[in-house]
């Protein structure tokens, strides 16, 4: 394990591996960098990479500090990118997808991003959580219901259906979804208002400099392969990607070898990012 500080002083832990250009992976809500998923497409992704697989703050060997706010979380990105050397090519998971263009906003020097779908709520012809979501999540996570925060971002957020996450409750791997109820809120507040149903502001986006590929599974939900698509068409020096047969829940050996495609093609950058050094 490696230790990083943020910009607060928060201490973020991740896995370093491999030899190459340097990737970060960014989980999203319920990852850790103990979770299974995060940690094949670490090893897959290390034969051609230096990738950095970390906990975000509050969750496994990370710490915390209050208040939460969503810059913290893009200032740990950044100590990150510094650690590698000063630039690396980003991989984000649904809201850890949305985490990494927000650092890609907001001038970190990101050489690729990869997203893989960004949950967002590009229209109303769908589900759409409750107006006061955050703040019965709030409410949950401030007491301490951390089963209950599960459930309810599970069913309300992410539209599982209630027997589903009701039979999860007597898996062991339940005990490992409650421990990061608590940071459930940054998920959420990362995800700010592209979740209300609106289209997406094409000017929130502008300042992403870094050739963006933003990926959505054939068999995942409409909601989320039109996010994706709505992303691409706001978002300039990006391309689309719909991997077959794959769902939100991807496939690592079916999305590493798109991933090091991407990362790895000669392609146009912008003259303010750096070249990525090999850590």
């Amino acid at each position: 394990m490696n230790t990083v500080r943020s910009k607060d002083g928060t201490t973020i832990a991740f896995d370093r591996s491999g030899d190459g250009p340097a990737v970060i992976l960014v989980g999203g809500a319920f990852s850790y960098r103990a979770f299974g998923k995060m940690v094949e497409l670490a090893e897959l992704l290390a034969k051609d990479f230096t990738v950095v697989n970390y906990d975000r703050r509050g969750r496994g060997d990370s710490a915390d500090t209050a208040p939460y706010a969503v810059e913290r979380e893009i200032e740990d990105l950044g100590a990150l990118i510094d650690a590698v050397g000063g630039s690396a090519s980003v991989w984000g998971w649904s809201s850890g997808a949305v985490l990494g263009l927000r650092a890609a906003a907001h001038g970190f020097a990101i050489e690729k991003l990869a997203m893989y779908e960004p949950p967002f709520f590009v229209d109303d012809s769908g589900r759409l959580p409750p107006p006061d979501f955050a703040a019965r999540l709030d409410e949950l996570t401030a007491s301490d219901r951390r089963g209950e925060a599960v459930k309810y971002f599970m069913t309300q957020g992410m539209g599982v259906p209630s027997l589903f996450v009701t039979l999860m409750r007597f898996s062991p791997f339940w005990s490992k979804l409650k421990a990061t109820a608590p940071t459930l809120r940054y998920d959420w507040a990362i995800l700010g208002d592209t979740v209300a149903g609106r289209p997406l502001v094409a000017s929130e986006w502008a300042s992403v400099a870094a050739p963006t590929l933003v990926m959505a599974g054939e068999k995942s939900p409409e909601q989320l392969r039109r996010a994706a698509r709505a992303l691409v068409d706001v978002l300039p020096g990006s391309e689309h990607r719909l991997l077959k047969g794959q769902s939100h829940n991807v496939s690592m050996k079916a999305l590493a070898p798109v991933v090091a495609e991407f990362f790895a093609a000669r392609g146009a950058r912008s003259s303010n990012v750096p070249r990525a050094s090999a850590a």
